[in-house]
């Protein structure tokens, strides 16, 4: 799955970003709404992208073929600029997920915000 001429892959995994999703899901019940609401494998490689309504979290699940990975990253200040998922789910590039990953609006490419300190 996936390939050069794919925009969402990554290596040969698709990076597949969702609507809004409950943040208190876990590994597990991520994998079933990837499973059973999107028909998509969650053991295939692919990346699944979430994020919460308010923006500042999102969680990436990933089965890397021994076991599966989940990543959560929260913002301090600022929301993660979201593409329209009107189908349920929608590819994206491994350059927009870095930008976002980065706090970055990959619309734009431009810090939205640095923190100046620890505390």
């Amino acid at each position: 799955m996936g390939g050069a001429d794919d925009p969402g892959s990554v290596g040969d995994s698709r990076v597949d970003a969702t609507g809004h999703t409950d943040m208190r899901c876990g590994m597990n019940s991520l994998a079933l709404l990837v499973q059973e609401a999107f028909r998509r494998d969650p053991h295939g490689g692919d990346l699944y992208v979430f994020r919460g309504k308010s923006g500042k979290l999102i969680k990436v699940l990933w089965h890397d073929g021994l076991g599966m990975s989940l990543y959560a990253k929260r913002l301090e200040r600022g929301r993660f600029i979201w593409p329209s998922a009107t189908a349920g789910v929608v590819s994206i590039s491994a350059s927009q997920l870095a930008y976002m990953l980065d706090g970055i609006d990959w619309r734009n490419p431009q810090h939205s915000w640095r923190p100046s300190a620890a505390g």
